[in-house]
């Protein structure tokens, strides 16, 4: 991580909405939560400054009209960005993890890119992959920025990006030194002790558990996106 700032921004903190509020089977969410008990997310953005350039990884849940209906709308970004000194137009690269409405919904706001100056990386994947209403309101208004690329790829000096599907099929993680910013490879704390707990709603279980042990196998800490923490060092390998 020599030579690469990293800030967290927590863009939100509040429990998943109906229907989405039940991630994981019931035969593992007994062991994890109380009778009625919410799953309470922090839904984590990073700020890197690295070889000149900066780097937003992903963007929030959005605005009011952000198709995240189910998170706790409005995100907070903006007020988390100005407080590491940082604006939209400062913005030079976004990588998008994956395109599920929590990440990218604040790629665009009020129809236009939220962030004019970056250029916006994801992978082939996760383009062909996307459904409405998320092309419409974010992939569209994003066309002519978009920088897509096909697997891993190092977008800024310092910076990797590793394609790693499951979660969705072109879910991405971003790697800096043994640092990894996970999206959603690693969904819940749980996760840690045990990859092989699946996630509701996985589009590939089979793959997710796979990807989750390899990102656990090379990251001495983790930068999740939903955990209460932004940083989780890793005591033990897969």
């Amino acid at each position: 991580m020599a030579g690469v700032e990293i800030i967290p921004l927590c863009d939100a903190v509040g429990p998943m909405k109906e229907p989405v509020r039940k991630p994981l089977p019931e035969m593992f969410a007994g062991a994890v939560f109380e009778p009625g008990e919410e799953w309470v997310l922090h839904f984590h953005c990073y700020l890197l400054r690295a070889a000149g350039r900066t780097v937003l990884v992903d963007t929030g849940i959005g605005g009011a009209g952000s198709p995240a209906t189910w998170a706790p709308l409005p995100g907070r970004l903006g007020g988390e960005l100005a407080a590491a000194g940082a604006a939209p137009a400062d913005v030079d690269v976004v990588v998008l993890t994956h395109l599920h409405s929590d990440h990218a919904g604040g790629a665009v706001a009020d129809g236009a890119p939220a962030f004019p100056n970056a250029r916006y990386v994801v992978q082939r994947a996760e383009t062909e992959w996307a459904a409405e209403p998320v092309r419409a309101l974010i992939l569209d208004p994003l066309r002519d920025l978009l920088d897509v690329v096909d697997g891993d790829a190092e977008p800024v000096p310092g910076v990797r990006v590793l394609h790693a599907p499951g979660h969705t099929p072109g879910h991405q993680c971003v790697e800096v030194g043994d640092l990894v910013m996970s999206g959603d490879a690693v969904l819940h704390p749980v996760q840690v002790a045990d990859p092989s707990i699946p996630y509701v709603y996985d589009e590939d279980p089979d793959l997710a558990v796979r990807t989750r042990e390899d990102i656990l196998a090379r990251a001495a800490v983790l930068a999740p996106s939903h955990f209460p923490d932004p940083f989780v060092g890793l005591l033990r390998t897969i």
